[in-house]
């Protein structure tokens, strides 16, 4: 596939794009056990990296610098262009190295506890949105029409009408379940496991295995390594952004994450609902995290 092309015009961009991810999840639907060469390419690609870009300009977290200070706003200085080329030169070179996460600590809604959050560097937030470009439309596939968390164009509403649904139908369970510390705990071992099932393109695992490996930077100014887990902020967090579905399925039930009974990732860092890639499935989930004390309460309909 060419590479080479001179920078196209967002709209050609998301053509080009919605084009390739269309072939993608075409391909890993009539295949459940596909696994896919030469995606890095893809991810170099200057339409997919034209419409990261355009992605992570327009979220409201392009107001929010990472370690290096630098915001969308700054890019003006010297131009988009130039941004992106840079980028590319360092992905095709292989000499790109995501930056640590900066910490920032808000408070958790509903508890004095406080979640902790972990912002990517504008640079590191363009890659993970063209890496997600390319990984999604195959994870996208192995989803079930039941679940609705972490998914594009699904949101919590959307589960809660299905559940209105059923419960006309006859059904008179509710299953609440949490997982205890999801994001934090994650496993990367098992997570990369997973990722391998579907890729065969070691740069891209590559890629991935750097941004979770990363480290964070402290408020108070530490850099500590992460061992386990994504930091919640980045558009590969929960875990998507590259994203990641933490799937705990209960008679085909929908995913859980940590807070989220159905429904969409947040993006913590922009205050605006997102959606996540998904990379583990419901029969693994247990060897990934740990469920939460409080793991089920059942609510029978009156």
């Amino acid at each position: 596939m060419n590479t080479g092309a001179s920078w196209p015009s967002p709209p050609q961009a998301r053509a080009r794009v919605l084009g390739i991810q269309a072939k993608l999840h075409h391909w890993a639907k009539d295949d459940a056990t596909r696994r896919f060469d030469d995606l890095y390419n893809l991810v170099c690609d200057p339409a997919f990296l034209v419409v990261a870009w355009e992605r992570v300009k327009g979220n409201k977290g392009a107001r929010t610098a990472g370690v290096d200070g630098q915001k969308a706003e700054h890019i003006g200085r010297y131009g988009k262009a130039e941004f992106l080329s840079q980028i590319r030169d360092q992905l095709k070179a292989r000499t790109f190295a995501p930056l640590p996460v900066r910490e920032r600590l808000i408070p958790k809604p509903g508890t004095t506890k406080r979640r902790r959050l972990g912002i990517p560097t504008l640079c590191d937030r363009v890659v993970q949105a063209s890496l997600k470009l390319v990984l999604e439309p195959i994870f996208e596939a192995d989803f079930r029409p039941c679940s609705y968390g972490f998914r594009p164009n699904r949101r919590a509403q959307d589960a809660i009408s299905e559940i209105h649904l059923f419960a006309t139908s006859g059904y008179e369970w509710v299953l609440d379940a949490d997982i205890k510390a999801c994001f934090d705990e994650i496993s990367h071992l098992g997570l990369m496991d997973r990722v391998r099932a579907r890729v065969g393109d070691r740069r891209v695992r590559g890629l991935v295995k750097a941004f979770l490996k990363a480290g964070i930077l402290t408020e108070l100014g530490y850099q500590e390594p992460t061992a386990t887990g994504t930091p919640q902020g980045g558009i590969m967090t929960p875990p998507t952004r590259v994203a990641i579905w933490g799937r705990v399925s209960a008679g085909g039930g929908d995913a859980v994450a940590d807070d989220h009974t159905v429904g969409a990732d947040e993006d913590l860092a922009d205050d605006r609902a997102e959606d996540a890639l998904a990379v583990f499935d419901a029969g693994a989930a247990c060897g990934v995290t740990q469920a939460a004390q409080e793991a089920c309460e059942v609510f029978a309909r009156a």
